[in-house]
Order: structure tokens, then C-alpha cells, then sequence
């Protein structure tokens, strides 16, 4: 059971290490905001029930948190769609590349699941239906404000527009899908909503606070509310676990053993159920486009801290 001063005590130690370390991994260049970004910031947070955070290094700087995001819309979108939202995406690992049109090639135009970026637009598109996307964008920050307590959470718009004149994959997937009716809105109002909510900037706090539901059967800890279905919550975890990240999602489960979802921005959120929600934030990215250092930091908190999913 994670609880009380030592946890403080190993989060400081593990933050500690990962900073002093010459590996930091490679930033994510191809998006010109956070090309930007210095390898040197480590952070990490540990969220329990009560509202209690350990925290370290540079936790409570806010990054973009990319393609976090989507464990988040994904949560919107079962609570708009609920299981019809699976006609429209699949469920299994993709093997494949985050930003990759091979499969949706072969497979009709239904993306794989719903933390690459095609499954993600087509996640982002089931929010928007009905919506104007100032609206539908509106509902997806006041959903992370709720989650985290904090008002404060805000937009990056300096990186949702360098997004946007850069993402031309992102525009291609979207229009493939289009072409095959996965995608019912205009293209550019279903991209502009997807591009901003990746440019939501928060710190690994703030992260790790607003994933305390998926630790705790989909109940806010803070208010008792519901915010999804317990069941729904194990689905998103174990979709966490198998495809939150990416091609690297079987490494991940090996030496981590928690669910968890990367994001290009250098962070990572990990869910340790009935017990905690974690944050941790590197920029540097290792081949398969995760936190190098995240990942690593991780390891070793399941490890000295003796959590996994999968026993001792």
C-alpha cells in the first residue's frame, strides 16, 4: 500500500536520479512549440484518494500534455456514445506507429484504438457531434478543471497552433476517415478540437490529481461523484495498459506493470488501481515516441514501491 512519508521520501529519491541522469531521450521536433522544450525538466507526482500529492523535481510545471488527452476524451466520449462509441474505433494494440495510415488502409477506415492519433480524432469527432467546437472544446477543459480541482488548467495556444500548421499526417487521417463515414463533421472543426485539447498544458500535480477516478472505480475522490461507470473505468485502464503507448505499450506492461498513457509532450499518466494516480513529465523521448525517463522513473517506483497490476 502506497501511504505517508515514504512516499514523499522515494518520490524525491526517484526524481532525484532520473534529473541527475545523462539519457534524457530525444524531444518531439516535428512539432515546432515543443522543439522548444529543454530535456533537462523531471517531475513527478503521486496522487492518493485523500487529495494527497507527493511530488518532486519540477511537478508542478506545467508541460503539454499531447496525447494524454485522449484517456480523457475517451472518458467523455463512452459518456456521450457508451458502447456504440466501438463501432466507430477498435480496442487492440495498433503494432504500428502513432501517427500510421497503413492499417486504416486496410481496415475500412476504423483506427485501431483510441490512443493513436487516428482513433483519437475519431474519439474527438463523437464529442463534437451536436456541438459547436468552441463548445465541444469548452466541455473537454471544464472536464479537466473538474478533475484536477484547479481552474487554472488552460490551453497552450502558442503549441495547439504550431500544431495546426504542422499536422498534415493528423489532416490525412482525418480525411481518410472521412471518406469512409467514421468522421460525421467537417474535417478542419473535428481537427481544430483535437489539436487544441493535445495543447492543454498541466503539471504532473495537476495530472495526477485529475486521474485519481480511473484508481478508484470511476468515482472523484474529492466530491464522491461518479464519473463513470466502474466498469467503464477498468475498460479505459486495460485499454491504458495494452495501447497507451503506442508501440511501445508491451514494454511498458513488462517493466512497469500499470496501466498507463504517453504523450509527445514527455509526460506520462500511470493508474495504480484502488491506491494512486501518477504523473511524471521528461520531454525526452525514447524510439517509440514516450517518455524516455518517464518510463524509466516508473519502473522504478513499481519496483521499490511494490505496486503492480500483475502481483508482487
Amino acid at each position: 500500500m502506497i501511504t505517508g512519508p515514504d512516499l514523499q521520501s522515494l518520490v524525491s529519491q526517484i526524481a532525484d536520479e532520473m534529473r541527475a541522469r545523462p539519457d534524457r531521450g530525444r524531444v518531439a521536433d516535428y512539432i515546432p512549440e515543443l522543439a522548444r522544450v529543454d530535456p533537462a525538466y523531471f517531475g513527478m507526482a503521486v496522487a492518493l484518494p485523500d487529495g494527497t500529492v507527493a511530488a518532486a523535481g519540477d511537478a508542478d510545471t506545467p508541460f503539454s500534455i499531447q496525447s494524454i488527452s485522449k484517456v480523457f476524451t475517451l472518458t467523455l466520449a463512452l459518456g456521450i456514445a457508451g458502447d456504440r462509441l466501438w463501432k466507430r474505433v477498435g480496442r487492440e494494440p495498433s503494432g504500428s506507429a502513432f501517427n500510421s495510415i497503413v492499417q486504416l488502409e486496410s481496415e475500412k477506415g476504423v483506427p485501431r484504438n483510441p490512443f493513436i492519433n487516428a482513433g483519437a480524432i475519431a474519439v474527438t469527432d463523437v464529442i463534437l457531434s451536436g456541438h459547436k467546437p468552441r463548445e465541444a472544446l469548452g466541455e473537454i477543459l471544464r472536464f479537466m478543471r473538474f478533475l484536477s480541482d484547479d481552474q487554472g488548467v488552460a490551453i497552450d495556444k502558442a503549441v495547439a497552433e504550431s500544431e495546426q500548421r504542422t499536422g498534415f499526417r493528423n489532416m490525412a487521417l482525418a480525411n481518410y476517415m472521412k471518406s469512409f463515414g467514421v468522421i460525421e463533421n467537417p474535417v478542419d472543426y473535428t481537427l481544430g478540437v483535437y489539436f487544441h485539447h493535445c495543447a492543454i498544458a498541466m503539471s504532473c500535480r495537476q495530472l495526477a490529481l485529475a486521474g485519481r477516478f480511473l484508481a478508484q472505480s470511476g468515482r472523484h475522490p474529492a466530491t464522491g461523484l461518479s464519473v463513470i461507470q466502474a466498469e467503464r473505468a477498468r475498460r479505459i485502464n486495460a485499454i491504458m495498459l495494452t495501447c497507451g503507448h503506442y508501440d511501445g505499450s508491451g514494454e511498458f506492461a513488462y517493466r512497469v506493470g500499470l496501466p498507463g498513457k504517453s504523450g509527445v509532450g514527455g509526460g506520462i499518466l500511470a493508474v495504480v488501481p484502488g491506491q494512486a494516480s501518477i504523473a511524471v513529465w521528461s520531454p525526452g523521448l525514447d524510439a517509440a515516441g514516450n517518455s524516455h525517463l518517464g518510463r524509466i522513473a516508473l519502473e522504478a517506483f513499481a519496483k521499490r514501491s511494490g505496486v503492480s497490476i500483475f502481483g508482487a
